[in-house]
């Protein structure tokens, strides 16, 4: 039978259109009274939860080494593009569950679950003795699989605090914590592993720190949830329904190059250093992660003013004038010219993307939402490593020059991305405003049955 509780219960949630045409919902439910709330939503729970994402990313960022562990074990670029393609397979499934689990359960039960993960899987690397069976496969989907609930539920989390005009802003803000980590980790990582010859026992230690650094976020997490209500039990739509009701259309095209090009980093340039005879890639990461960092802060408020898609524009052009700066290097020191376009295009373009996304649905799916968008990262990151491997691959098999071969085609893509994006919300922009007005001209009992779906109905 349905309960209808006239103080939190909504039938109808009133959404208005932004200035590049999508879905604003309008903040009818109240703030929970439990969490500690700061000046435009950065209290102290959100600053346990950048604390707690700064632990998993200095981790995350040591192991942007990982192609060091397929390189000793006898692997090639070919044996490491499918490990991290097909590795994703898992956190792929996993995030629509851990979706649902957050709206269910709330965050803290999935973010530090999904740490102990990390931590489990990092250990468990210490087992492997070869690159070519399954059990290097699983550690992988484990391994991102825990990351992808970690970052899923922190994102829940923050992005429930705020208006949604103000999400791009808060998840850039929580974003920092990433680039602050990415330029520790890799650091740490070149202060483990950078020498001449690797070692073993290398590889093993690095796999320890990041697993501890998993376990050391624990406390921040349990202090970042503490006190939150859990969320209460009622009765969902299956879930296919509500990704097909509220998808958000182009931009998860966009996901899923944005996670192709982004992730190319942290798996080849490890590889194409050691062709070029560069021992050290933290001076990359030691540029990206600063410039991104300053330029997220700098550019904060601009999603709020002019929308999500002129941020995406921008953000896809620079990506691919960045690749062709990769074109350049040729001593460490080349690596600063791409870190900067990097980290510029990846502060703009990544937090305008997930705010793009799941500003199309309800605040109630907000953690399906999140982890669906963060899903097109992970199916650009399972298309895009093994495309990657097999262009470098056969390219050097042709006698082409690999590297340059595969920058080349990878500005294509996100050429052609950007055209096809930026028509698309050309074409929804004049579409949109008349189907928002005939929304709102139909009867109360038609509206009734048509957002049957959306309605909250308590067991």
């Amino acid at each position: 039978m349905i309960q209808r509780n006239p103080q939190k219960f909504v039938p109808y949630e009133p959404k208005t259109t932004r200035f590049d045409g999508t879905a604003k919902e309008l903040n009818t439910s109240a703030p929970n009274s439990t969490e500690s709330r700061g000046p435009g939503g950065y209290g102290s729970a959100f600053w346990f939860a950048y604390t707690a994402n700064l632990f998993i990313m200095v981790g995350c960022a040591i192991l942007f080494r990982y192609a060091d562990l397929v390189t000793i074990m006898g692997g090639t670029e070919f044996n490491l593009g499918w490990i991290v393609g097909i590795g994703t397979i898992g956190s792929l499934f996993a995030r629509l569950a851990l979706g649902s689990g957050i709206d269910r359960n709330g965050p803290r039960l999935v973010w530090m679950g999904s740490a102990l993960l990390f931590s489990a899987s990092c250990f468990a690397h210490l087992t492997l003795d070869s690159c070519h069976g399954p059990w290097i496969y699983v550690l992988r989907i484990c391994l991102v699989s825990g990351i992808a609930g970690i970052f899923g539920a922190s994102m829940a989390m923050v992005s429930g605090r705020a208006q949604a005009s103000r999400m791009a802003e808060l998840l850039g803000m929580l974003g920092t914590a990433g680039f602050l980590g990415m330029v520790i980790g890799t650091q740490l990582g070149d202060l483990l592993l950078g020498t001449d010859t690797i070692e073993r026992w290398q590889i093993d230690r690095m796999f320890v720190v990041a697993g501890s650094l998993g376990l050391a976020s624990l406390l921040f997490i349990w202090a970042a949830t503490h006190g939150n209500k859990p969320a209460r039990r009622m009765r969902r739509p299956p879930l296919l329904a509500v990704l097909r009701r509220y998808h958000p259309g182009s931009v998860l095209l966009v996901g899923m190059v944005t996670g192709a090009t982004l992730g190319m980093p942290a798996t080849f340039l490890r590889t194409y250093a050691a062709e070029l005879e560069i021992s050290r890639i933290a001076l990359f990461f030691s540029v990206y992660a600063p410039v991104a960092f300053l330029t997220r802060v700098l550019t904060r408020r601009l999603p709020e003013r002019f929308g999500t898609t002129p941020m995406i524009l921008l953000g896809l052009a620079g990506l691919a004038a960045s690749q062709f700066l990769f074109l350049g290097v040729r001593s460490e020191w080349g690596l600063i010219l791409p870190g900067i376009g990097y980290g510029v295009s990846h502060a703009i373009l990544f937090p305008s993307v997930l705010a793009a996304g799941s500003s199309h649905f309800p605040k109630r799916y907000r953690g399906l939402a999140m982890m669906a968008m963060l899903a097109t990262y992970d199916i650009g990151v399972l298309v895009g490593a093994p495309s990657t491997g097999l262009i470098l691959h056969y390219a050097a098999k042709a006698g082409v020059p690999s590297y340059p071969s595969m920058f080349c085609l990878m500005a294509l893509l996100l050429a052609g991305t950007t055209v096809f994006y930026a028509a698309a919300r050309r074409r929804a922009f004049v579409k949109e405003p008349l189907g928002l007005l005939r929304r709102h001209s139909v009867s109360p009992l038609k509206r009734k049955a048509n957002d049957r779906l959306e309605e909250t109905v308590h067991m």
